[in-house]
């Protein structure tokens, strides 16, 4: 079993790539949180303008604590801003109210990749805590149950992989959805909607790293089970 600690490699370089977009996401939100919309809008009044633009009236807006713990619960039926965005009037709270309130269209119209990500929930839940026990336990039998373990472990991290993409596609529909939204109602303005844009695709780019580390991770699982086999 030895050889589950090879290709250490291959854990090492998605955690630099998400460290590298953390950074990014977090230098680009306070380099534009501190230009303010010459409309003056805060991010709770964006948010409620174009969810009632699009009739979903019934969906509330909460103040919740945090910085960029921006969210829409579906169950709920509710977008949360956090403190950076709720009632601060800069293009970036803006940019990133627009982008909630993007996942909250994506549910009422039914987006089919929002569809797949809820489905999988349960499983990826599953698979992201049993994938690597099932593989680790797999590597201790030589015999077909280990290669039950090894497959099945695989299997569900694939779940995982599957999640990501999926989120990949709700999260630049989402930022797609604000920015044409902030442009065509005329929320932001000339330099501000680029100022927007950037703060949400360094936002995008923490799911494109989200996806690459589970990706490498499957990856991995996939080579060590074709050592193991080789070395039957």
């Amino acid at each position: 079993m030895m050889f589950f600690y090879d290709y250490y490699w291959l854990v090492l370089i998605p955690v630099i790539v998400a460290m590298i977009a953390s950074a990014n996401v977090n230098s680009t939100y306070k380099k534009y949180e501190r230009v303010r919309n010459s409309r003056g809008l805060t991010g709770e009044m964006a948010a409620r303008k174009i969810l009632d633009a699009n009739g979903l009236y019934n969906v509330r807006i909460e103040h919740i604590s945090g910085s960029l713990s921006d969210h829409f619960d579906p169950r709920s039926n509710v977008v949360r801003l956090s403190d950076s965005t709720y009632a601060s009037a800069s293009v970036a709270a803006v940019g990133v109210a627009a982008h909630e309130v993007g996942h909250a269209i994506q549910y009422a119209k039914g987006y089919t990749p929002m569809k797949i990500r809820s489905a999988v929930i349960p499983l990826t839940n599953i698979g992201s805590s049993l994938s690597y026990p099932l593989v680790i336990l797999g590597l201790v039998f030589n015999s077909a149950l280990g290669d039950l373990l090894v497959n099945l472990g695989i299997i569900l991290f694939l779940t995982v992989v599957v999640f990501q993409f999926a989120t990949l596609f709700v999260e630049f529909n989402a930022s797609s959805r604000a920015m044409k939204t902030l442009e065509n109602d005329h929320i932001l303005e000339g330099n501000e909607l680029s100022m927007s844009r950037k703060v949400l695709t360094a936002a995008a780019l923490t799911y494109v790293a989200a996806l690459f580390t589970a990706i490498v991770n499957l990856l991995r699982l996939l080579l060590i089970a074709g050592r193991r086999n080789r070395n039957d």
